[in-house]
């Protein structure tokens, strides 16, 4: 089975690009390294060609609603347009576990993808998954005060990114299924504490500080609305478990 992955270079991206080839299938990289343009849609027809499923999991960085809203309108309307035309039959996003409670910042961006993909022609799956284990190394630093490293307030329900690009190669192997049962880890962590983990494991010194974070998306963060709510799936590696995994720095 030929399989395009849009966002392929990317951390869940790359997982899902080896589960692709581990299980026997082809694996399509949709970049600009391969000739693919996702905003614009340039390239994507035609290296879509023999593909039978997409899996969508792109990205962009940024804490802007217009900027993401922009970005993954753009991307989900071009590569639809591009499955169509060439008769692509799946079509598999990776979405964001508690969007629809916290419609704020970058969540708002997923908030559009979701609605054309639900709207659109192609037959569709959607699952929503929890922050990855990677997040905490992610957000260490960008907020500093002189020494002291500032981590948001957040209640955390990290997943590895490795499961998550199983479970997504599973349901692109699969018929289209519409919204599917989230997916988060297997516990419920703070993202200060998993910061502190991280800093110790990569010899990172300095002090850590828990800071809330205003407006709705900090409010999310710290009320619980980013975790799962039953009925979910669950992975089975933990944080520390992943961690401790994880070559340190020192």
């Amino acid at each position: 089975m030929k399989i395009a992955v849009a966002g392929g270079t990317g951390t869940v991206g790359r997982h899902v690009v080896d589960v692709v080839r581990e299980r026997g299938h082809e694996a399509v990289v949709l970049s600009r390294s391969n000739g693919v343009d996702l905003t614009s849609g340039s390239g994507a027809a035609e290296a879509l060609h023999g593909v039978a499923a997409v899996v969508d999991v792109t990205s962009k960085q940024t804490m802007s609603a217009k900027a993401s809203a922009e970005f993954f309108t753009s991307v989900t309307r071009q590569l639809l347009a591009s499955e169509q035309a060439v008769g692509v039959g799946h079509h598999v996003a990776l979405s964001i576990v508690g969007i629809d409670r916290a419609p704020h910042g970058y969540y708002a961006g997923k908030v559009a993808q979701e609605r054309l993909v639900e709207r659109g022609a192609v037959p569709w799956t959607i699952l929503r998954a929890t922050q990855f284990h990677e997040f905490a190394g992610q957000i260490y630093g960008q907020i500093k005060v002189g020494p002291l490293v500032a981590v948001p307030r957040m209640t955390s329900e990290p997943v590895a990114a490795r499961e998550v690009a199983e479970r997504l190669v599973e349901l692109a192997t699969g018929a289209p299924a519409g919204r599917v049962p989230d997916l988060g880890g297997p516990r419920v962590e703070s993202m200060s504490a998993m910061v502190r983990a991280y800093a110790h494991h990569t010899g990172k010194r300095g002090p850590i500080v828990e800071v809330p974070l205003p407006g709705g998306m900090g409010r999310a963060m710290r009320d619980g609305s980013l975790v799962t709510r039953e009925p979910a799936d669950h992975g089975t590696l933990t944080y520390a478990q992943w961690l401790w995994l994880q070559r340190p720095t020192v």
